[in-house]
């Protein structure tokens, strides 16, 4: 597989998307297991995870230390731009980049990336544009779904 950088999206990609709310602001998110589980043998095989996120979220911070994701980038409103820098620092082309996201924030880095892929339940501006639509809704295993896809096709 010559993928280098797997980037993802988090509300509705690596969570289903619900944002629970307490008075004391963002009290919970759910991440399933699965995910987890297939973002770390992705590193096991050298890809390099990515998160950047729009929102900003201790839950978010938190999961990604769990899984040694060191690339984490929050209250992002210009994700490309971000992305490019991630890809310039690491020294790769878009064609070795390989995107997972749901909704119209993350279209033009979908656009951008050599490899892209969709929860299933993703707006239908997304599920257009990508290369694979998982079966697996956001936070239903749809990122392990799309790198189980990434290691059998690419």
């Amino acid at each position: 597989m010559n993928i280098k950088l797997l980037v993802m999206d988090v509300d509705g990609t690596l969570t289903d998307g619900t944002i629970y709310i307490s008075p004391n602001g963002e009290a919970m998110k759910a991440f399933n297991v699965k995910d987890g589980y297939g973002i770390v043998q992705a590193i096991k095989k050298g890809i390099i995870p990515v998160i950047i996120t729009g929102r900003k979220s201790q839950i978010v911070e938190e999961r990604a230390r769990e899984l040694k994701i060191t690339e984490l980038y929050q209250g992002i409103e210009e994700k490309l731009t971000k992305l490019k820098e991630v890809a310039e620092h690491y020294k790769v082309t878009p064609e070795e980049i390989a995107y997972i996201g749901d909704d119209l924030n993350d279209l033009e880095c979908i656009e951008y990336c050599g490899v892209t892929g969709c929860p299933a339940d993703s707006v239908e501006e997304i599920v257009q544009k990508v290369h694979y639509v998982c079966k697996h809704k956001g936070g239903e295993g749809a990122v392990r779904e799309f790198i189980q896809w990434l290691e059998k096709s690419h």
